[in-house]
């Protein structure tokens, strides 16, 4: 009997555990549904793209066919809970909505409104207090923030305000989070001090564009104020008086003065005329400013130890530290080092590319470096670079490459990078004798081509403003680390690149469409470059000897279209592949995908989102269905069905 009770027990524990469950569901879908009726687009009500959160039945977290939640902006969920919630670039107006709607959300982590029309005051952020993420950037907020904003939010970590309106002072609730990491207030009308907090964030903290702000290292100081200001409406009383004394006496003194030269006029001889000249009076001298010379720095040859750049002798003159050949590190919590650490360093060439030679440098009791010479980077002034390294300084992601430090000259720019102990993914897939490690397998494959997606889908959130978040997306940028996960380099360096440079070696302007008459390089262009990765990844072909062989078609997708119209698929994958057993299926899938990046015509090209989320579908191992396992599944007439198919 104590048995069947213990079990009856744990049976109404479990339905008690799935009603819970399904009240918050419920709960969740109610306040998003109210939070929804609150927003307005352009005609007045709620977005089009929200409505369906009413046609959709089920919790905002129900998984759809595709195993992502069902509702449109639920980014994420987990335990059923709501915990990425992205309404960006939904045309929402008028004044920032009642946060306080989303209170029931107990597992909202990251809230985005961020690129709409939102108007008027700082919403109110007290009722999500267990937010990590915000990002309300690219509206029309305005007016002052209440200093104690963001008291609730203790374990933020990311907040991004930038380009709307703010005035008075930057809130000092904002750094009373022991976990933040990133703060972007640029291009905003903040006035005042940076709070202390904030300015230990360094080179994750952006405020450009905020004129009136003052305390940071660079820029204006802040007025100091004198213990003596206290009594200063005393004083000034003090000192009216004896001012008006000042001039009462000075008064009198001139009236006698001018009595007494009139006296002796009066007494002087007068004569016809009178000449006058003022000798020993010399002319103004002429004073021509000049400024001292920056420093130079002389080009040293480029052998084995690294092409060291060295300073020539001469003059310092004024400017910021930087100006004088010193690196200028945008990583925190970095160990920091000189040029002539580098310099002494042992070193090693790794190769020269279309933008300079690249070395390894090993550090004395340190890590070894990549320092990277650019010789085409001569577009832009010093302010603007180091702006951009700024930008790019406050990305962290697995998948992305830190720019450790840099230095800029006129003639030519080093980049300071962490070293990859595996080298790039074109040496591993065709370095041959060069490359000591065995040839990738499939999950390899699959694991270095969902990391690229990844860190090029973070380049497209973290970096709007730029038409070609990353640019220069080929094996020889994939770099390797220690697991074989990959990490992105030469990215988003089209701002400070020339523009014909830019044009004539980068990889997303060869996009067909940059081709075409007046053709300019988009975000699509990226998104043709990881096409183009993921069919040399599968393939194991280089493009760039395959377009000297003048094979059929103008490129590698190309090739693949021809050969899969053939029904020649197993032809495709590369024979040094292993581990492809039970995966055929995912690979002819990671293949449609490779197909739909590489469409030619720009409309029909897939756009990232959707080639990421097929991405994360795909596994090691089949699920179980052939839907997709002959080339006829998802090529017609050689081009990729539609992703809905």
């Amino acid at each position: 009997m104590a048995g069947e009770a213990a079990g009856v027990l744990l049976l109404l524990a479990a339905v008690a555990l799935v009603l819970a469950a399904a009240a918050a569901q419920s709960s969740e879908a109610d306040a998003l549904q109210a939070f929804r009726d609150t927003l307005r687009g352009p005609d007045g009500g709620p977005p089009e793209e929200l409505r369906q959160w009413v046609t959709h039945p089920g919790a905002p977290c129900d998984a759809g066919g595709d195993n992502t939640p069902r509702w449109v902006g639920v980014r994420m969920c987990a335990g059923g809970r709501v915990v990425v919630l992205q309404l960006q670039g939904y045309r929402l107006q008028g004044a920032a909505p009642d946060l306080g709607l989303l209170a029931p959300l107990r597992g909202l982590r990251s809230l985005s409104l961020a690129g709409n029309n939102l108007t008027g005051a700082f919403p109110d952020v007290s009722a999500l207090p267990a937010l990590k993420f915000l990002f309300l950037s690219r509206n029309g907020l305005s007016g002052e923030i209440p200093d104690g904003a963001f008291a609730a939010l203790r374990g933020l970590q990311k907040l991004n305000l930038s380009n709307n309106a703010f005035t008075g002072a930057i809130p000092s609730s904002i750094a009373t989070s022991g976990k933040l990491t990133d703060v972007d207030l640029a291009n905003n009308n903040f006035s005042g001090p940076v709070p202390e907090g904030l300015r230990r964030l360094g080179a994750h903290l952006d405020v450009q564009g905020n004129k009136l702000l003052c305390g940071l290292p660079g820029g204006p100081p802040c007025p100091s104020s004198s213990p003596a200001s206290s009594s200063s409406s005393g004083n000034m009383k003090v000192l009216m008086i004896i001012a008006i004394v000042v001039v009462a006496i000075g008064a009198l003194l001139a009236v006698a003065g001018i009595f007494a030269a009139v006296q002796a006029r009066r007494n002087e001889p007068r004569y016809a005329g009178r000449s006058e000249t003022l000798s020993g009076k010399p002319d103004a001298a002429k004073v021509k400013v000049t400024s001292a010379p920056a420093v130079k720095f002389e080009q040293g040859g480029a052998d084995q130890h690294g092409g060291a750049v060295t300073p020539a002798a001469g003059k310092r003159g004024g400017g910021r530290r930087d100006e004088h050949g010193k690196l200028v590190f945008i990583q925190e919590g970095r160990a920091r080092f000189e040029l002539e650490d580098l310099l002494r360093a042992s070193a090693e060439v790794l190769g020269s590319g279309n933008f300079g030679a690249s070395y390894k440098a090993t550090l004395l009791d340190g890590p070894s470096l990549v320092v990277k010479r650019f010789k085409e980077m001569n577009g832009v002034g010093r302010e603007d670079f180091a702006e951009h390294m700024r930008r790019l300084g406050r990305l962290v992601h697995p998948n992305l490459l830190p720019v450790v430090a840099y230095l800029y000259k006129k003639e030519e720019k080093l980049l300071v990078t962490d070293y990859m102990v595996n080298g790039s993914l074109a040496l591993v897939l065709h370095g041959g004798a060069r490359s000591s490690l065995p040839p990738l397998d499939w999950p390899k494959r699959l694991k270095i081509i969902k990391g690229v997606a990844r860190g090029l889908a973070h380049l497209y959130e973290e970096l709007p403003m730029l038409m070609v978040p990353h640019g220069h997306l080929k094996s020889s940028n994939v770099l390797l680390d220690a697991a074989f996960e990959p990490v992105l380099s030469d990215y988003a360096l089209a701002p400070v690149v020339t523009p014909q440079h830019a044009a004539q070696v980068m990889v997303a302007y060869k996009s067909p469409e940059c081709g075409a008459a007046g053709g300019r390089a988009g975000r699509k262009s990226d998104v043709w470059s990881l096409g183009i990765l993921i069919l040399e990844v599968l393939t194991g072909k280089f493009p760039a000897n395959y377009l000297r062989q003048g094979r059929a078609g103008t490129d590698l997708a190309g090739w693949v279209h021809s050969v899969v119209r053939e029904e020649w698929t197993g032809e495709v994958f590369d024979k040094d592949m292993r581990g492809t057993r039970s995966g055929e299926g995912e690979m002819l899938k990671l293949l449609k995908v490779g197909l739909g990046c590489c469409e030619p015509d720009v409309s029909r090209r897939w756009g990232l989102e959707e080639a990421l989320a097929r991405i994360e579908e795909l596994r090691e191992r089949d699920s179980g269905d052939d839907s997709i396992s002959t080339a006829s599944s998802f090529v017609s007439d050689g081009e990729p069905q539609s992703h809905s198919a």
